[in-house]
């Protein structure tokens, strides 16, 4: 059973704000938040101990907003967003309104404030290595996606040897595919792969060349974006049979935002096409 919790203009003082004297003396800041929790057993046994404690959740939100320091009310709000979710599992999904009834406008204004929203979301990761240890690669990237406090319940699939995909004369590769809940948005999730590659010294000098370690996003939810930077499902995924074998892996019941059918049906038409590029 999913149901919400409110809590209505929580009063605390803060120094947050761009001038310095917002910083040295500081205001009143009033907070509110509504809670999508996630507890059937909480309901039907009537046991609070099965649901979240709202006077913790005053707790936090006063702690971060008195004892941090932000010049921006939104990053205010984006932080308290994301502490509800890491410190209470049951919270599926949270808004923050922060309200600045003090804030230093030289106009008559009765009110200034700014509201965020989080919540826990899926995605399928997939990973590859062809460089130097391959094995150790994908173990360490997936270190690094655990130890991430945004991250929850990073789960690889096996990881299969593959010949190279694209034409490139390289070695085999490893690949595999993860699942992971995430508070991240598709682009702070594209941020913290490229970070993870970066560290474990990704290049990117040959279009689909050899790669220490390969991270893409290949679903997010049901989102079906198309930016600049990330193209979501992952364009190519429904080409490659080393996506979509440890996809199936995971998960055999997914299904394309963008086309609306079954992934192992895709893969399935896939190995019957004229131009199938076999790799696994």
């Amino acid at each position: 059973m999913r149901y919400e919790i409110f809590i209505d203009e929580l009063e605390c003082f803060g120094f947050h704000g761009v001038l310095e004297e917002e910083k040295r003396l500081g205001q009143k800041f009033i907070i509110s938040s509504k809670l999508t929790v996630n507890s059937p057993e909480g309901v039907d046994e009537d046991d609070c101990d099965k649901t979240v404690n709202y006077a913790q959740v005053c707790d936090v939100i006063a702690a971060i907003a008195e004892n941090e320091q932000y010049d921006l009310i939104e990053t205010l709000a984006d932080t308290i967003a994301k502490e509800i979710l890491i410190r209470f599992s049951m919270v599926e999904k949270v808004s923050v309104h922060v309200d600045k009834p003090s804030a230093p406008i030289k106009r008559g204004v009765k009110n200034v404030g700014v509201e965020v929203e989080r919540s826990w979301h899926v995605a399928y990761i997939g990973v590859g290595s062809n460089m130097g240890d391959s094995q150790g690669n994908i173990n360490e990237a997936m270190k690094k996606l655990k130890e991430s406090s945004f991250n929850r319940e990073v789960v690889l699939s096996d990881l299969i040897k593959t010949k190279p995909y694209g034409g490139v004369e390289q070695d085999d590769f490893i690949n595999g595919v993860c699942s992971m809940r995430t508070l991240l948005g598709p682009e702070e999730l594209l941020r913290l792969l490229q970070q993870i590659e970066k560290e474990l010294k990704r290049t990117r000098e040959i279009h689909w060349g050899p790669r220490t370690i390969d991270l893409d996003i290949l679903l997010f939810d049901n989102i079906v974006m198309e930016e600049s930077d990330l193209t979501i499902p992952h364009p190519e995924m429904c080409k490659r049979d080393f996506v979509l074998k440890p996809l199936l892996e995971l998960n055999p019941r997914l299904v394309n935002p963008l086309t609306h059918q079954y992934f192992a049906d895709i893969f399935e038409e896939l190995q019957g096409k004229d131009w199938y590029e076999k790799t696994v």
